[in-house]
């Protein structure tokens, strides 16, 4: 009985280590997005960006679609850190997020993202153009 509750004891402490080394190895870099966004209560975003993790450049793509009040267009040029990664795929995937907003010309961004494999997306920068929108968004990244 006591060898059993022992291997018990040993069997979660490696569970609980393997835990712990798999998120030690998360990692981060930098990503920049060029978005452009367009739409009259739907709205549509499309664009390109990179990342850049452990040395290398790794092409990206984004669409998305956008549902409440959207009226206008505009480009937006974001520039951050992606965090809680492992692989440069980790950080494909799909966004969410509420939001409201008004660009008359030239105006700040600022934006935090999760997706579903846990990589975090902060992000600031400009966004140019005539656009209101105060909706629901969901943004997708792929891997070119």
């Amino acid at each position: 009985m006591k060898i059993a509750s022992t291997l018990r004891a040993a069997l979660v402490a490696i569970a609980a280590l393997a835990g712990l080394s798999t998120s030690a190895l998360a990692d981060g870099g930098t990503v920049v997005l060029t978005i452009y966004k367009a739409g009259w209560i739907i709205g549509g975003s499309g664009g390109s960006g990179v990342l850049n993790f452990r040395g290398r450049s790794y092409g990206l793509s984004t669409g998305g679609l956008d549902y409440g009040l959207v009226f206008g267009g505009s480009k937006t040029v974001l520039r951050g850190r992606v965090s809680n990664i492992n692989r440069p795929s980790d950080v494909a995937g799909v966004y969410g997020a509420a939001g409201a907003g008004l660009a008359v010309g030239r105006g700040a961004r600022a934006i935090v993202l999760t997706n579903q494999k846990g990589a975090v997306l902060e992000l600031t920068g400009t966004q140019v153009g005539l656009m209101a929108n105060a909706d629901l968004s969901g943004l997708a990244i792929t891997m070119r």
